[in-house]
C-alpha cells in the first residue's frame, strides 16, 4: 500500500557542490555558493509543500579534513548566510535550530548560530535543522555522555527512549525521508540513530542543480513506498 501522506521530516545530504563547479571549470567555492542558493530554494519549497521539519547536512565532522582554505570559506559562508538571511526566515516564519558538536566550532560562528536560533525561536512555521559540525557517531557519543551518572544506578536497564531523550533534538520526529544528491548511495554519518526506518532516496543530480521539480520527484517516490516498519 502506498504512503498517502507527505513526509513530516525530511533530511537532505547536500552532495556535489565541488563536482558541480569542477565540471564548469569554476573554483569549488563557487559550487558552495550555488549550493547555498539551492538550499534556500528547497527550504522554501519544502515549507510550501507542508513539510514540518527539514534537516540539512551543512558541515560534517569529517569536513574538517578538507583544505584550510575550503574549510575557512565554508565557515565564512555559513556565518554570512545566517547574518544576511534572517529576513528570509522571518518572511517564511521558519524556525532554525542547530545540531552538532558546539565545542569544535569557532566562537564567531557559534554567536551567529545562537543569534539566529534565538531570533527565530517563536516562529510557528517549518523547523529547519542545520547540522553544522555534525556526525551521527559523534552525536551518539555526546548523548551517552549526557546519560552518564543519571543511569549509573540503573545499569542494564538502558532503553531506546533513554538514548533518544538525550540526542541533540529529542523533540524532533525521526526523518521519514532522507534524500542524497550527487550520485553517492550512503548515509555518510548523517542521523544514524534517527534514520533506522527512514526511506532513502538517491539521485545523480548534483546539489546546486536540485530544484523544485527534483524535490517533487523525490516526494512522489516517497508516496509510492509501502512503509511497514517491520510489520506486515
Amino acid at each position: 500500500m502506498a504512503t498517502p501522506y507527505p513526509p513530516l521530516h525530511i533530511g537532505i545530504i547536500m552532495d556535489g557542490n565541488g563536482r558541480w563547479a569542477t565540471k564548469r571549470g569554476l573554483p569549488r567555492t563557487e559550487g558552495h555558493r550555488q549550493g547555498l542558493e539551492a538550499a534556500k530554494r528547497i527550504v522554501a519549497a519544502c515549507s510550501d509543500r507542508g513539510v514540518s521539519y527539514l534537516s540539512l547536512y551543512t558541515f560534517s565532522t569529517e569536513n574538517w579534513k578538507r583544505t584550510t582554505e575550503e574549510v575557512g570559506f565554508l565557515m565564512g559562508l555559513i556565518k554570512t548566510h545566517l547574518a544576511a538571511e534572517l529576513d528570509f526566515y522571518r518572511r517564511n516564519r521558519i524556525k532554525l535550530i542547530h545540531s552538532g558538536n558546539r565545542s569544535g566550532l569557532p566562537a564567531d560562528i557559534l554567536r551567529e548560530i545562537d543569534k539566529t536560533v534565538s531570533d527565530t525561536s517563536a516562529f510557528p512555521g517549518m523547523v529547519v535543522n542545520l547540522a553544522i559540525n555534525y556526525g551521527g557517531r559523534d552525536e551518539l557519543l555526546r548523548a551517552i555522555g549526557r546519560l552518564g551518572s543519571a543511569k549509573e544506578a540503573a545499569r542494564g536497564s538502558l532503553t531506546e527512549k533513554d538514548i533518544a531523550s538525550v540526542l541533540d533534538h529529542p523533540e524532533m520526529p525521526d526523518p521519514d525521508l532522507i534524500i542524497r544528491t550527487g550520485g553517492e548511495t550512503r548515509l555518510s554519518n548523517f542521523l544514524l540513530w534517527q534514520s533506522a526506518y527512514s526511506e532513502l532516496y538517491f539521485t545523480d543530480r548534483l546539489w546546486p542543480d536540485f530544484d523544485e521539480e527534483a524535490l517533487d520527484k523525490a516526494l512522489a517516490d516517497f508516496r509510492s513506498r509501502d512503509r511497514r516498519f517491520g510489520g506486515l
